[in-house]
Formats: structure tokens, sequence, C-alpha cells
């Protein structure tokens, strides 16, 4: 308290006193030690060089041991380190408090959603965090790992600085209580078996599950475990509590090995090959391309048909995460919309179904 009342009262004489108005704005208090935050900016882009404080000497004239030789480069990645750390424990804690009673999975999960890159990204614009970065000419704006890096590094410098209740106060007032519904981010999941399923009826590949067990764990709780299969060939083999769970987790290893492994990708449209050689298909009249682009498509051969899949895919997959609620001003939904997506998950329960034969 006495430190707060101090650092107002030597704000005007402050020569940045900009910076650290700005960053009252953002973390709710005044700075105490300035150049933890300077160096919680600085982008190694930047490449500057100095000591990360000023050189403190004791009465017999020795350098402080705080020091940095000179020449050093200097940038914001030990600071991300230490911020990363802090910020899982913080998080962490402010989750394990919000949901008494949940499993650790379920704890796990949400975390892990608050403190992806990516919502650290769009946080680090949403409060104004990116446009103090320091860089080499390069848009922090528009850079997410930037600005997510950013953030975690302010984390750390507000840790060096006022300590782990000062972290836990911005989390909670300044972020949790004005940019994130965390009810709404934890209960949001992405449906892997719907963007598998879309992927490959888009691409006319079969698809099913194969169940490998169904037993029950130490505490007597049912567990299922069930494998992709895409043609003929096995995917991955997911585990959960329930047989919607297992083949979310199998689907969700299935779709990255379809994008980073093209070998995976090419013995599937192999396989797929291979069966629609032994089938009789009538000749039908030729779609009009014109009309109907998306039910027609022409590809020269299996190796570039894998490599537009994989462009379909990454797409498709690297948007798991719908940041839209990361915002100051969160939209409420219209019964336009509510509509709308009960529309679209009755057609995709339908999809499901009709894939599964059930």
């Amino acid at each position: 308290m006495l430190n707060n009342i101090i650092d107002r009262i030597k704000l005007p004489f402050r020569k940045d006193k900009e910076l650290y108005l700005a960053l009252e704005e953002i973390i709710g208090f005044l700075p105490h030690n300035i150049s933890y935050y300077k160096l919680a900016l600085m982008h190694k882009s930047i490449g500057h060089r100095g000591p990360i404080e000023p050189v403190k000497e004791s009465k017999k004239g020795k350098k402080g041991k705080g020091e940095q030789p000179k020449g050093k480069k200097l940038n914001n990645e030990r600071l991300e380190f230490l911020g990363d750390a802090i910020l899982d424990a913080v998080v962490g804690d402010i989750v394990y408090t919000h949901f008494p009673g949940k499993p650790e999975g379920f704890l796990t999960n949400t975390r892990s959603k608050l403190v992806q890159r990516e919502t650290l990204g769009k946080l680090a614009q949403e409060v104004g965090l990116s446009r103090l970065i320091l860089s080499s000419g390069r848009s922090a704006s528009h850079n997410s790992y930037m600005g997510g890096n950013a953030f975690e590094a302010l984390v750390g410098a507000m840790y060096l600085d006022r300590g782990y209740d000062a972290c836990m106060k911005f989390m909670q007032e300044r972020i949790l209580g004005r940019y994130i519904n965390i009810d709404k981010m934890a209960y949001k999941e992405v449906n892997f078996k719907s963007k598998l399923i879309e992927w490959t009826q888009k691409n006319r590949i079969q698809m099913s599950f194969r169940l490998e067990d169904q037993s029950k764990d130490q505490n007597g709780s049912p567990t299922f475990k069930y494998t992709v299969v895409l043609e003929t060939i096995d995917g991955s083999t997911g585990v959960g509590f329930s047989k919607k769970e297992s083949q979310q987790h199998a689907c969700e290893d299935t779709l990255k090995r379809l994008k980073k492994d093209s070998a995976y990708l090419d013995s599937i449209f192999a396989a797929k090959t291979e069966r629609t050689k032994m089938e009789e298909e009538p000749v039908l009249n030729v779609p009009d391309t014109e009309d109907r682009k998306d039910d027609f498509i022409v590809i020269s051969s299996p190796r570039d048909m894998a490599e537009e899949h994989i462009e379909h895919l990454e797409n498709s997959i690297d948007k798991e995460m719908d940041l839209s609620d990361v915002t100051a001003d969160p939209q409420e939904p219209t019964r336009e919309d509510i509509i709308a997506a009960a529309e679209a998950e009755a057609y995709e329960e339908n999809n499901v179904k009709e894939q599964n034969g059930n």
C-alpha cells in the first residue's frame, strides 16, 4: 500500500510517464520496478544489448549482485519462461477453486484452453499489450505468438515486481473479470468427430469405428476404447469414460495424423482406389460443375488429392478453438443464432448416424 502511494507521488517526475500509465491501464497498478516491464516488452528481434537493471553500487563502490555484463543480448524470453510457469499456477488455482468436485482431466483441459498461445495472443491485443511490444518493425498486433509470449513475460514481470498475489489479482479482475467467460470456455468443446466425418464425406472416404475394449477402471467406472478406421486403414485409438468421449479422442488424434503423416494419407487413398475398382458403379449423368462445385471434385492423381486434402485439414484443424468469446464486448446469441445452432447440431447428429449405421 505504501509503495503504491510512493509510486503515485513519483509519477509526474518519471521520464517514462506514458509507459507507466499505459501499463497501469493494463495491469491495474503502477509498476514499482519499471525495468522488469521494459524487458517484458522487448522482442528478441530488436537485438538490444545492456544490463537488465541499472547498476547498483554498495558503500564500497562495488557493483551489485543483480547486474548483468554490458553487451549481453536482452529480450523477454527469460521472463516468458517464468511467466509461463506462474500463469499455469495462477490459472490452475483459479480453475481448481471455480470448479469444485470436477475431475483432474476437466481441470487440466480448462486450464489449457485459458493459457494456450492463441488465447494469450488474443488477450494481448484486447488489453492493448501488443501495441507496446518493441520489435524490429514487425507488426506485433498480427503476430499471436509475439503477443502471447509478451503476455507471459508480463506476468513474469509482475511476479518479480509485486509477487504471486498481484498476478492472481490481475488474472481474476483484469482478465477473467473483463474478457473471458470461464464457464463458457470450459464447456466449449471442439467436435473432432464431426470434423473428421465432414472430411471423409467430402473426399468419399469410408469411415467406421472399431470397439477395441469395454471394461471398468479401478473405481468401477466404465471405460471404452475405440479405433478409427478409414477405408481399411486403422487410424488412432482413443480411450474415454463414454463411447462419445473415446471416439472424440480417436478422431482428434486421427485428424492430427492426417495433417502431418503424408504416407498415412496416401495409404488411405490407395485403399479407396482399390475399393472403387472392385465396385460396379453405374454411369450417371455428369453433374453440372457450374451449379454443384462442392459435389464435383476433379483430381488428377491420388498424390495431388492428398496434397489438397492436407491443405483442407490445415485450414480446418488450425482453427480448433473459437476465440470470439475473448473480447471486452461479448455478444449474446440472438434467437436466430440459437435456432441455426440447433439445426446444425441436428444435421450433424443425422450425419453421424448415417456414417455409423446406427
